[in-house]
């Protein structure tokens, strides 16, 4: 008697198929994450679909992650976790993401839906309102409680994250919901309505005429130049009116380094704050002109400034100004074409002023070189030159809250636009490590550095596993000073000693090679050559260089400004 073999049963599709369906129609091939529990259903989804997973070691550093791939890819990068701690655990990497505007979709369960609304039912990771702890840090929150609702609740975060100007959102989704069979079709197709602000014409034609007439324009373009990719638009602008461009930390790329208009990136320095509060007309792009762009809040502008920020709430926040509520590109781009260029009226011999404007640039670098070169920061200096040649001029860097990163953010040349990024805009510890692995999944072909502190690294050491297990090509510049060094700094220069800033570290070498990634421990002298090696091998890499640095004087306390 011949035995038939029954058709296999089609798989049971749930509500973790129609988050994943979603995700994929509205074009993501990514998902960052760390499973839990209450999230299984969707886990077991992403088994049945063609989207990639990269999972970290903690929510956290997942959200790093994303945070560097929205930011890389200038997209939205879905973030998949589960309820209580492991929702909670993302919160410093969302904070992290909404100072940076980064398009993080944030995917979180939570517990039954007969568990929700306040009532204490004992559910393992129950809060009596989750959501209440994203309200203050994310852009938006979106909950959802039926299976229905998942494709269109799916839509409207990508859509909320998107838009710009772009940010983390929370969606939290019950186990349940999650796990209950479905018998709809497969989601197909799915649109995300994603808006731009567009700047008022009688707006931008008062700001062409303010800055066409200004003897002393200049431009301050910040983060938002970046993140909506106005670099050419910026630098048609800057040559046309010759205007001097000082980029802040959040923007740096922006404009080329080593152009003669280009004031580069020294905001902590009192010369580049006075040119900046002589201008007759300063320009702000993509800048809120929060703490760390204002000098600490010590620029006091005498002329006129006119703002164009995409972020609502940062528009004339700190100062006075012509507020243009705007896309960077969309304003850049009717600006370049609306102002007079007087760089042509120059070369026609035209009467109007025409000051040269990359002498002055050139006297403000010359006086912000004296103040550096005089404090003896000469090993700092060759540090970061180091780490500057040995990295190839398109890979892309990512610096954790550390010294040398701060060095960095006046002082390197990321030479390609969208290249160098920092946690500076919530200014948690961490970033660097788990921020780079996240880049080098959204391009695998070129190598990626990290840098961090032995404090910091300690936050992500155990993504080492994570580099190790997807093969990441990111290289780790670990700078081992012994503790917290910049906290050392400032403690002792506020209280006469440290106190908590020393630390027990481990073999950072022995250790990375516990987890079969190669490392080297470098001197300053062999930094430059142990680091490029380490670039140009594929795979993830260690470069420990024990080194106790020091930061240049500040100018904002009223010291060091000469």
């Amino acid at each position: 008697m011949s035995s038939v073999t029954k058709p296999s049963a089609a798989p049971r599709r749930t509500g973790g198929d129609l988050v994943v369906e979603s995700l994929a129609a509205l074009g993501a091939d990514t998902v960052f994450g760390l499973p839990g529990q209450h999230a299984l259903g969707a886990f077991d989804a992403l088994r049945r679909s063609d989207l990639r997973y990269v999972g970290l070691r903690t929510e956290n550093n997942a959200g790093f992650a994303a945070d560097a791939y929205a930011r890389t890819t200038r997209g939205v990068a879905p973030l998949l976790v589960s309820t209580g701690p492991g929702a909670l655990m993302t919160l410093p990497a969302l904070q992290e993401a909404a100072a940076a505007s980064a398009a993080v979709l944030a995917i979180g369960s939570q517990v039954p839906v007969a568990g929700l609304g306040g009532g204490r039912h004992g559910y393992l990771h129950e809060l009596p309102d989750q959501s209440a702890s994203f309200r203050g840090v994310v852009k938006s929150v979106h909950t959802v409680r039926t299976a229905s609702q998942i494709p269109s609740a799916v839509a409207e975060a990508w859509a909320s994250a998107a838009s710009v100007p772009h940010g983390p959102v929370w969606l939290e989704i019950p186990q349940d919901v999650l796990l209950a069979p479905v018998d709809v079709p497969a989601v197909a197709e799915l649109t995300a309505t994603v808006g731009k602000p567009e700047p008022r014409g009688e707006l931008i034609a008062e700001a062409a005429r303010r800055l066409s007439e200004a003897d002393r324009p200049v431009i301050l373009a910040g983060g938002g130049v970046v993140r909506a990719g106005a670099e050419a638009a910026l630098l048609a602008l800057a040559e046309k009116l010759g205007a001097p461009v000082a980029t802040t930390f959040g923007g740096k790329g922006a404009f080329p380094w080593e152009h003669p208009l280009s004031l580069q990136s020294w905001l902590e320095d009192r010369h580049t704050t006075d040119f900046l509060e002589d201008a007759d007309v300063l320009l702000v792009v993509g800048s809120g002109l929060g703490e760390l762009s204002s000098n600490y809040h010590t620029f006091r502008p005498r002329g006129r400034v006119v703002q164009v920020e995409a972020d609502l709430g940062k528009l004339e926040a700190n100062h006075a100004a012509l507020g243009i509520h705007a896309d960077a590109r969309l304003a850049l781009d009717q600006l370049a074409a609306a102002v007079r260029d007087r760089a042509r009226e120059a070369e026609a011999g035209s009467p109007a002023r025409t000051e040269p404007a990359a002498e002055a640039v050139a006297g403000v670098l010359r006086r912000v070189r004296k103040r550096i070169d005089g404090q003896g920061l000469e090993p700092e200096q060759a540090v970061l030159a180091a780490v500057r040649d040995a990295l190839p001029d398109t890979a892309p860097s990512f610096w954790d809250m550390t010294i040398l990163g701060y060095w960095a953010w006046s002082a390197f040349d990321p030479r390609t636009a969208n290249a160098m990024h920092s946690a500076q805009g919530a200014g948690g510890l961490g970033y660097g490590f788990p921020a780079a692995l996240g880049a080098a999944v959204a391009d695998p072909g070129r190598p990626t550095l990290a840098v961090s502190g032995d404090g910091g690294a300690m936050y992500s050491i155990a993504e080492l596993a994570t580099a190790r297990q997807y093969g990441l090509p990111v290289t780790w510049l670990i700078v081992d000073d012994g503790g917290y060094g910049i906290l050392r700094e400032y403690m002792t220069d506020a209280f006469g000693q440290a106190t908590a800033t020393e630390l027990v570290r481990p073999d950072f070498v022995a250790l990375a090679r516990s987890f079969g990634v190669p490392a080297v421990r470098t001197s300053p002298e062999d930094l430059r050559a142990d680091l490029a090696a380490a670039l140009a091998d594929p795979g993830p890499s260690v470069v420990v260089l024990p080194a106790r640095l020091r930061m240049f004087a500040p100018t904002h306390l009223g010291t060091g400004a000469d």
